[in-house]
């Protein structure tokens, strides 16, 4: 018995050394993540504009009158998980943009989400910085029935099929040429339940392009080397007699059908 009991201890302390934030009930986001500085787009023309970098995404989300927004994202295996989020911001309709150092702006982490306090429930624009990396993203919607963009890291594409994917559909790209940036927009009320695609590097696409005609010049020469070694042999077999002691044998077995069917 004592063994069983020192067993579960253990079970209870990897499970809360886990990473498990707010297994004892909400935590707060240290103020110094939540000042962090960032750069947001705040006038983008969808309601909510997630901009991706290599290792984290901003989103802005345009809110009504609420006190709280509540955003999670899922795990490997498609379990519930909080937001590590930085960089909090809030900016009031009128333009006002405040902090979590001048105001009651907050946020609390559980184990499945993070819920953030906003102040005097205003309506405005709500951003924060999460991590991220690889090329792939996606994210719960958080704001059903809102307008949604993307855009991704610079020289990032989507549009080839074997290198690319994104859902749902129904939705629109563009390119700054500048920033050399592709968005992705979805112009209708987004009903899904979440957002997810895969992109590719521009210089992946020249890489992919570069093996496919590798590919093919091997082919085409291993096919030509392969057609010239039939046809030395064939040569090769005439010169023997070979081929002619065949035909010669064909022809003495054609000898029509068979009889009574003559």
């Amino acid at each position: 018995m004592h063994r069983r009991h020192l067993a579960l201890l253990g079970l209870f302390a990897l499970v809360a050394l886990s990473g498990c934030t707010g297994l004892f009930g909400p935590e707060p986001v240290a103020q110094e993540q939540l000042n962090e500085n960032a750069s947001y787009d705040w006038d983008s023309e969808t309601e909510v504009a997630i901009t991706l970098d290599t290792r984290s995404y901003q989103s802005v989300y345009s809110l009504p009158d609420n006190s709280s927004f509540t955003i999670n994202d899922r795990d490997g295996l498609g379990r519930e998980r909080s937001v590590e989020i930085s960089a909090l911001r809030f900016r009031y309709d009128n333009g006002t943009l405040i902090t979590p150092a001048n105001s009651t702006l907050s946020a609390n982490q559980t184990g499945q989400a993070t819920v953030i306090d906003l102040p005097e429930n205003a309506s405005g624009q709500l951003a924060y910085t999460a991590p991220r990396r690889g090329k792939s993203f996606s994210t719960p919607v958080h704001l059903p029935g809102a307008t949604y963009s993307v855009t991704l890291p610079p020289a990032s594409r989507v549009g080839v099929p074997l290198l690319s994917n994104v859902n749902p559909g129904g939705y629109e790209t563009s390119v700054n040429e500048t920033a050399n940036t592709q968005t992705i927009t979805w112009p209708e009320p987004v009903t899904a339940g979440g957002i997810s695609l895969s992109y590719y590097l521009q210089r992946d696409l020249l890489i992919f392009g570069g093996l496919f005609l590798a590919g093919v010049v091997i082919g085409t020469i291993g096919t030509v080397h392969y057609w010239r070694q039939l046809q030395e042999v064939r040569k090769r077999r005439k010169e023997a007699g070979i081929d002619l002691e065949e035909e010669e044998d064909d022809d003495l077995r054609d000898d029509g059908p068979p009889p009574g069917m003559r």
